[in-house]
């Protein structure tokens, strides 16, 4: 009953441990579903600009007095809330003087729609972010240090007296903000006259131009808002994982790969589509080694392709 127990207890506490860090996970990418949803660019500086929203965050919380004046509680999340709009801002002088060069009317005409000369913008921009930021906020690790990122809820205990169930605050504060986050931009795309015409400038621009919908202006806002999401989730995951410079890459990788995963195209599908790999993620570390996290998420991400590949949601929740 012993090994029983131990077993029951480690699965569980990975269970609760991937749906905390998929919700971050799934706002993310949200994040960047959002810009590839309405605009088909693929922006390799997406984990860049969230590696801005850590930094963001983390002097708010700290240089700013936001820890100091609301606590460990609201501090890390009203940090993690106002970085959005620094990023919102920071994405539409990006697309203004340099993402609308490669996209739009300008590039309609040429092969590939600009894709190629996209792939190399959003590359050099993700490197001039990272080394900028090498070069201001030095190479050392930081992150937003309270009382929740080092303790724990226990849940339990369950089952008789054998198994419990232990909860990081920090993620589970992060996790619910979260989904709260993401409900809100799901209200957004489908409720409010501007998300529509988000949705109708993805849809067939042509078409929406026609009936009013300023395209320029939608992929502009498009883009400031992707890119203010998954700054959101950097602020939310600085409260508990330590940051420096070049942690971009390490998580665009999830981005893309649950964007893909989710349905190209659907933003819902993209936060669902994090929420799994988030638990592929921490369900794997049960069988395999932590250094090995990324080779089951591919493995899932593979067979899932292979099966559907227009993704889990691709075709039920496409421009949602």
């Amino acid at each position: 009953m012993g090994e029983l127990a131990i077993i029951t207890e480690n699965i569980l506490q990975a269970l609760a441990a991937g749906l905390l860090i998929g919700c971050i996970y799934g706002l993310m990418c949200a994040g960047l579903g959002v810009i590839f949803g309405v605009m088909r660019v693929i922006n390799f500086a997406q984990g860049d600009f969230m590696m801005l929203g850590m930094y963001s965050a983390y002097y708010l919380a700290t240089s700013f007095g936001l820890l100091a004046v609301l606590g460990p509680f609201f501090g890390p999340v009203a940090a993690a809330i106002i970085t959005g709009p620094i990023l919102f801002i920071i994405g539409i002088f990006v697309h203004r003087y340099l993402v609308t060069r490669v996209t739009g009317v300008q590039v309609a005409g040429l092969e590939g729609e600009g894709h190629f000369a996209q792939l190399i913008l959003t590359l050099g921009v993700a490197l001039v972010i990272s080394n900028g930021a090498l070069i201001f906020f030095g190479s050392e690790p930081h992150s937003i240090r309270t009382p929740l990122s080092r303790t724990a809820w226990e849940v339990g205990p369950i089952f008789g007296d054998a198994v419990s169930i232990f909860i990081n605050k920090a993620r589970l504060v992060g996790a619910a903000v979260s989904v709260l986050v993401a409900f809100g931009l799901y209200i957004f795309v489908t409720k409010f006259r501007f998300g529509k015409a988000l949705r109708a400038a993805a849809d067939n621009p042509q078409s929406a131009t026609y009936v009013g919908v300023d395209v320029d202006q939608a992929h502009r806002i498009a883009f400031g808002l992707g890119i203010a999401i998954t700054g959101v989730a950097g602020g939310l995951v600085a409260s508990y994982y330590p940051f420096q410079p070049y942690v971009g890459i390490e998580f665009v990788i999830v981005m893309y790969a649950g964007v893909v995963l989710g349905g190209m195209g659907s933003i819902i599908g993209a936060f669902w589509g994090g929420l799994i790999i988030g638990l592929v993620q921490q369900m794997s570390t049960l069988i395999l080694p932590t250094q090995l996290q990324n080779t089951a998420i591919f493995i899932v991400f593979l067979l899932v392709i292979f099966l559907k590949p227009q993704g889990l949601f691709g075709r039920n929740a496409e421009r949602t």
